[in-house]
């Protein structure tokens, strides 16, 4: 079965043009060459509110399979990104976010000051990745082949 992907950068100057998305593009990249359809992407600021109801829009009106988030995961006063996906989880699964902080910590250690968290709302499956395009890229790459299982298994697909 083919999934549905939503790639959502949260940046204030990239939702303000002043700096150029290229972690998202590179996530897009990255989900599709998997075999996931990017049916919709979108570029907000660190306002918890307008994260929080755009990751709701995208899985209650939108349907899609997995939500994924580029930004807002680190210790600055407008991170927020983590909280606001927190707000609209029904089910957290921690072990995502500490795969990734396991692959990251081989790279730098600085992946332990990541907040990122993960989860499901309905059938969707949503994760925050770091805004850093490498650091999403690393962080995605430790985790992008258990999340068609996962989508499966929230489907109530069954193994296969």
């Amino acid at each position: 079965m083919k999934y549905t992907a939503a790639v959502i950068t949260v940046s204030d100057k990239g939702s303000q043009g002043l700096r150029q998305d290229t972690s998202g593009p590179a996530v897009r990249a990255m989900l599709e060459e998997a075999g996931f359809a990017v049916t919709h992407t979108a570029i907000l600021p660190d306002e918890m509110e307008r994260i929080s109801a755009e990751l709701r829009d995208c899985a209650d009106r939108r349907g899609i399979d997995l939500i994924v988030t580029t930004g807002g995961t680190g210790l600055s006063p407008r991170d927020v990104t983590p909280e606001a996906t927190r707000a609209v989880l029904e089910r957290e699964i921690p072990a995502i976010p500490v795969a990734m902080w396991v692959e990251g910590l081989k790279v730098t250690p600085r992946a332990m000051l990541s907040r990122a968290v993960a989860g499901t709302r309905g059938s969707s499956l949503l994760l925050n990745l770091p805004g850093s395009e490498k650091a999403a890229r690393e962080n995605l790459g430790a985790v992008i082949g258990a999340l068609e299982h996962g989508l499966h298994m929230i489907a109530a697909e069954g193994h296969e």
